[in-house]
C-alpha cells in the first residue's frame, strides 16, 4: 500500500511514519480493498509544546474514501484512536460491497 505522510507544524519522524504504516499494514492484511492512504500529523496548539497531538488518516477505497481523525496528547494515543475508527468504518463499506 501507498502511505503519503503529510506534517504541520511537526519536525517529519520516521518513528511515527514506522509506528502508522505497521498499524495500516494490519488494516490491509483484513481489508485487501484499500488503495491507498494519505497521513497527516499536526499540533492543534503549535506554540504550546504541549499541544494536543492530531493525526488524521484518509484511506482511498472503491466507492469513496473513508476519514478518521482524533486529538490527545500523544500521537500513540491518537494513531490508536484513529485505528479503531477506521476499523469500524471499514467493516461497514466491506458489508456494503458486493462480492460476484
Amino acid at each position: 500500500m501507498n502511505i503519503t505522510f503529510q506534517y504541520h507544524d511537526v519536525a517529519a519522524s520516521q518513528r511515527l511514519e514506522t509506528f502508522i504504516s505497521e498499524r495500516l499494514d494490519k488494516l490491509q492484511s483484513k481489508y485487501d480493498f484499500i488503495v491507498n492512504a494519505d497521513v497527516y500529523f499536526k499540533k492543534e496548539n503549535a506554540r504550546d509544546p504541549e499541544g494536543r497531538k492530531v493525526i488524521g488518516v484518509r484511506l482511498n477505497v472503491p466507492g469513496q474514501a473513508i476519514f478518521a481523525e482524533q486529538s490527545t496528547n500523544s500521537f500513540e494515543a491518537s494513531v490508536a484512536k484513529v485505528m479503531e475508527e477506521l476499523r469500524t468504518q471499514l467493516q461497514k463499506q466491506k458489508g456494503k460491497m458486493k462480492t460476484f
